[in-house]
């Protein structure tokens, strides 16, 4: 394989699709009574919980858990899965705000928070982008 073609496997033919063999889009893994759907959410949710775990050790606990971006911010399946896998660290998941769209998904007396919090890339880079180039501070603020 040349480099074109080892970094569109890598970058497209990976991951959900390439365990599904299906898709890359969690909507329709999730939609899909394909048995390789669930096996590509399970391996995905698997993962999650590991370096969830992982984090934890090296950390000594979390206080909170924070669900972004695409999959994040919109799955609430995955989100449920997750916090009920990290209910040993305190994790207790408040499933009416989780599905509400809440911000706040975990129940008051969890000891381990669990938000949502959507992001926006591509204004973060735009931000990096002019402050990276010397942008006045000025035209900085503007760009908000």
């Amino acid at each position: 394989m040349d480099a074109r073609a080892i970094e569109k496997l890598i970058y497209q033919q990976s991951g959900l699709l390439g365990v599904s063999g299906i898709s890359s889009d969690m909507r329709t893994l999730e939609a899909s009574d394909d048995p390789r759907a669930k096996a590509a959410i399970d391996l995905y949710a698997y993962r999650i919980g590991r370096e969830l775990g992982s984090l934890a050790a090296a950390l000594g606990g979390v206080d909170a858990i924070v669900f972004t971006a695409g999959i994040g911010e919109n799955s609430r399946g995955l989100r449920e899965r997750v916090c009920r896998d990290a209910a040993w660290l305190g994790v207790e998941l408040d499933v009416a705000a989780n599905r509400g769209g809440a911000q706040r998904i975990s129940t008051p007396g969890s000891r381990a928070a669990a938000w949502i919090v959507p992001t926006n890339e591509e204004l973060m880079i735009a931000r990096h982008t002019r402050r990276v180039l010397g942008a006045s501070p000025a035209s900085a603020r503007n760009a908000r």
